[in-house]
């Protein structure tokens, strides 16, 4: 199982469209509204690393209103 943690920055204004296209992508099992650097994070779960990446890279990245994301994969070790 492949686990990741998306931090982003919306433009102005967009935190609440983004959180809402959040709802819509599957591999998101939970997000939440942040103060501080970034203005959002999400989960994101999948059973294989290639799909939790392209999710991030195809779905989460590409919504509109996005400005900028930092990603944290976990890993076990």
């Amino acid at each position: 199982m492949a686990i990741g943690f998306v931090l982003m920055t919306t433009k102005p204004g967009q935190e609440a469209l983004v959180r809402k296209a959040l709802e819509n992508i599957d591999l998101v099992t939970n997000h939440w509204m942040l103060f501080g650097e970034y203005d959002l994070i999400a989960r994101v779960q999948a059973d294989e690393e290639i799909a939790l990446t392209r999710c991030i890279v195809e779905e989460i990245r590409q919504l509109p209103g996005i400005q900028d994301t930092k990603t944290l994969i976990g890993a076990e070790l």
